[in-house]
């Protein structure tokens, strides 16, 4: 059984969304109902209120006293409230999906809070990102960028929408409130760094974290035809 499916929406990259929810769709063989995680949305609802500025044409998070690269970066901690009814699906808006959706519910695990692949380390290096954002690297980066979660578990009880709203970002991506017991592992091909990571034998999702074709001027890197075949689905 699949539930909803959230992806992260940044109103300065639509391209990247509308990829990401079509190849989603492709692959699952019908309309997988895709819902766009807007802040500005989330916000007019009342459910996001945490300050943001712009510094120069960067989003920044002045509680995290930090670079938001995303203006999803912290709206996906709002998962468990938009759907508390059992399981859902949040991914990055800069990805392209190689399988069907209803595979990656599939492996749901009824004792997990979350369900995320576990990159042992991220090896990004210091610098920028997608168009000129910071990079910056935290405990357990990457890891919220596909998480399905289960709303149902105690342990987001302990999770509250003043927390999502007031305390800094590394911690929510860390997924502070959880025991690592809670959190279960799904397999590395359901999120591959593209152009981070060594490209799997079959991957399932390919995660553009670096960037990619949406963005003007983008130079060319290995592994682009793969969000252009999207593109043309």
């Amino acid at each position: 059984m699949r539930g909803p499916v959230f992806i992260g929406y940044d109103s300065r990259a639509p391209r990247a969304y509308e990829v990401a929810a079509r190849s989603m769709d492709f692959c699952s063989g019908s309309p997988a109902s895709a819902q766009p995680l807007d802040s500005r949305e989330l916000r007019k609802r009342r459910l996001l209120w945490r300050p943001t500025e712009d510094h120069d044409g960067q989003l920044y998070d002045v509680l995290s006293d930090a670079p938001q690269s995303t203006e999803f970066a912290i709206s996906r901690f709002l998962v468990p409230f938009l759907f508390p009814r059992g399981w859902s699906l949040f991914v990055d808006q800069d990805v392209v999906f190689l399988d069907d959706v209803g595979k990656l519910f599939a492996l749901r695990d009824e004792s997990k809070a979350i369900m995320c692949v576990q990159h042992e380390s991220f090896p990004y290096t210091a610098g920028t990102k997608m168009q000129g954002q910071a990079q910056v690297n935290y405990p357990r980066k990457g890891w919220s960028s596909v998480v399905l979660w289960n709303a149902l578990h105690p342990a987001h009880l302990r999770l509250s929408l003043g927390m999502v709203n007031h305390y800094p970002g590394d911690l929510l991506h860390r997924f502070f409130w959880l025991r690592d017991s809670e959190i279960g592992a799904l397999p590395p091909e359901w999120n591959w760094l593209v152009n981070v990571q060594a490209k799997p034998p079959q991957p399932k999702l390919a995660h553009f974290t670096l960037g990619g074709p949406w963005i003007p001027g983008w130079k060319e890197l290995p592994h682009d035809e793969i969000w252009k075949d999207a593109a043309n689905l």
